[in-house]
């Protein structure tokens, strides 16, 4: 029997506590541009794994650090000065059986493809330095990673999730997928990814703060950088609105200065993120599992992009977490929220948490006695098939941030 715990959740339903803050770090932050890295090289060793030996191998590969480059936007140009550094460690395993593939071959790679997708303004061959330094896995974790049946767990660690979203985090998240979207690019190539939204609800009035990184090249001058940012103002008031009855004021990027005429005035780029020219990044300093930074909700500390996704319970039971809490939502009638907490421990199969509680506010006129049974078959079933989590992961198919 599994330590499945239901309790009630003592304290107000998001949307009716007074303050709430919520933030997301866009694709091209450089912290989250590390933790992109880092699930790309995770990812790419998986498959090359599966392809070699027919199974997963120890990793993990969250331990990316960029060290910014030195740039030199000017309106309608610039230039990068000196690229960006990017350094790929942690642990993985060589050779199996005799077979040897180059891991760091793979992993270089794999962070190539992934910055030349994430950031379209980013010339990698001249502005990035990618350096793999990833060893051998300690002798005891690889051990218990490759015992028979289910997988074990690599540590005593623990996992956390909520369901839903209010009104403030669909907001900020929405807005950044937008601006970060490729249609958007199409329309606004002078808008950069690294893109930072940070959201303020205030018993009924909902403030955005957006930082947003310009495309020196496409931007002639401070006219065209002022009617860009007056355009994303209405734009992101207009979606943020589609979200929230609430009163909405949106503010983009604050730190200008309108009375200056030279390009120090004003947020430019080269590439389109501040990676290339002072702000530097680590994995697991961003947003959580769930692409959100949440301090009204409940969070783990843990990086979970590029931990192994076969055993490695810091990531997999926050995905584990979000993906329950938003079924139970979705699935068991009277529940208005829902937080899960998932507890491992160290060598026992991760389908067995030490524990596995869900705490819930239940709508007007429901007990919890009413929905106990229901959201614990939802956690059991879950629980059950934890291995689908792993097969997302390694088939792209699951936000890490």
């Amino acid at each position: 029997m599994r330590n499945i715990i239901v309790k009630k959740l003592i304290q107000k339903p998001i949307e009716e506590q007074e303050i709430e803050i919520v933030e997301r770090k866009g694709i091209g932050h450089p912290d989250s541009i590390s933790d992109g890295i880092a699930e790309s090289v995770s990812r790419g060793l998986c498959n090359a794994y599966l392809d070699n030996f027919g199974g997963v191998l120890h990793h993990n590969t969250d331990e990316v650090q960029i060290t910014a480059g030195e740039s030199n936007p000017v309106f309608g140009g610039g230039e990068i000065i000196k690229p960006m550094d990017i350094l790929l460690t942690g642990r993985g395993v060589p050779e199996y059986e005799g077979k040897k593939i180059g891991i760091d071959r793979i992993a270089i790679s794999a962070a190539k493809e992934y910055l030349k997708e994430a950031l379209i303004n980013l010339d990698i061959e001249t502005c990035t330095v990618v350096e793999c330094k990833i060893g051998h896995g300690s002798g005891d974790l690889v051990d218990v990673f490759g015992r028979e049946g289910m997988p074990k767990s690599n540590d005593t660690s623990f996992g956390v999730g909520f369901a839903p979203f209010s009104e403030t985090e669909r907001t900020v998240m929405a807005i950044e997928e937008l601006l970060n979207s490729k249609s958007f690019k199409k329309k606004y190539p002078q808008v950069g990814e690294d893109i930072k939204v940070m959201g303020l609800r205030d018993h009924d009035k909902i403030t955005l703060t957006v930082a947003v990184a310009m495309i020196s090249k496409y931007v002639d001058g401070c006219e065209i950088y002022m009617e860009t940012k007056e355009a994303l103002k209405e734009i992101v008031t207009k979606l943020a609105l589609e979200h929230t009855s609430r009163d909405v004021e949106a503010f983009i990027n604050t730190a200008d200065d309108p009375t200056c005429n030279t390009e120090e005035g004003y947020y430019l780029t080269v590439t389109g993120t501040s990676a290339e020219m002072g702000d530097d990044g680590s994995v697991g300093r961003g947003n959580r599992a769930n692409g959100l930074i949440t301090p009204n909700r409940p969070m783990s500390m843990e990086a979970t992009s590029g931990k192994n996704p076969i055993n490695h319970v810091g990531k997999i039971y926050n995905l584990l977490s979000t993906q329950i809490a938003n079924d139970i939502v979705k699935e068991v009638e009277g529940v208005n929220q829902a937080h899960l907490m998932i507890l491992s421990q160290i060598g026992a199969p991760i389908d067995q948490p030490k524990a596995a509680s869900a705490q819930l506010i239940l709508d007007k006129g429901y007990e919890m006695e009413k929905v106990r049974s229901e959201v614990q078959g939802v956690m059991d079933t879950w629980l059950a098939d934890i291995n689908k989590i792993t097969e997302m992961l390694i088939q792209g198919k699951l936000r890490t941030f």
